[in-house]
């Protein structure tokens, strides 16, 4: 896939998107506010700019120009977010992204090496610089750069999943870079 395929790509799923309104779900919306406050806590810092309502924030979050996804705390945790981007990346729409196991997000042979990099998180609650191998949906291979992953927390402080958000990836088939302002 080219940068122009995924650009067709992006505005494509973009106008599907829309038709949809994913983030005025009241479950999305929630969900959002989650991942940015949490992530506001490890690195006091915005991972969006926070301005109106909770579905405008949610909005805001899913149609960023960079990648954040998020998964449970289930045994074999079932990705529960992926904002346009990421949908794009991976290859698939809501429906079907939001029932992936997280682990298939890598190949077979990166999935130990992921679990590592997870508990790592966990353990810290967060962990920056995280550089990995990734898979689409179709199997396109991206490198994952300069990721940061970090524990989601509920306002009384328990763990209720992990999150990641990354802007720059290298797909490894064709070695064209792509890079998303964050």
């Amino acid at each position: 896939m080219t940068s122009f395929d995924l650009l067709n790509s992006t505005r494509k799923n973009k106008l599907d998107t829309m038709a949809m309104e994913i983030w005025k779900q009241p479950e999305i919306a929630n969900w959002s506010q989650l991942l940015l406050d949490s992530y506001y806590r490890f690195f006091d810092r915005q991972l969006v700019e926070r301005e109106g309502d909770l579905e405008t924030q949610a909005k805001a979050l899913f149609l960023s120009n960079f990648v954040v996804v998020s998964h449970g705390r289930e045994e074999n945790p079932i990705l529960n977010y992926g904002n346009q981007v990421a949908l794009n990346l991976w290859e698939m729409d809501w429906h079907d992204f939001t029932r992936t196991p997280s682990r298939q997000t890598a190949e077979p042979v990166a999935q130990e090496e992921r679990q590592e990099m997870l508990a790592r998180a966990s353990n810290q609650g967060f962990i920056t610089n995280y550089q990995g191998v990734r898979i689409s949906s179709t199997g396109k291979r991206f490198l994952i750069k300069e990721g940061t992953i970090w524990n989601l927390r509920q306002p009384d402080g328990s763990i209720c999943g992990q999150a990641a958000t990354f802007s720059n990836w290298v797909f490894l088939d064709d070695r064209l870079t792509t890079k998303s302002g964050n």
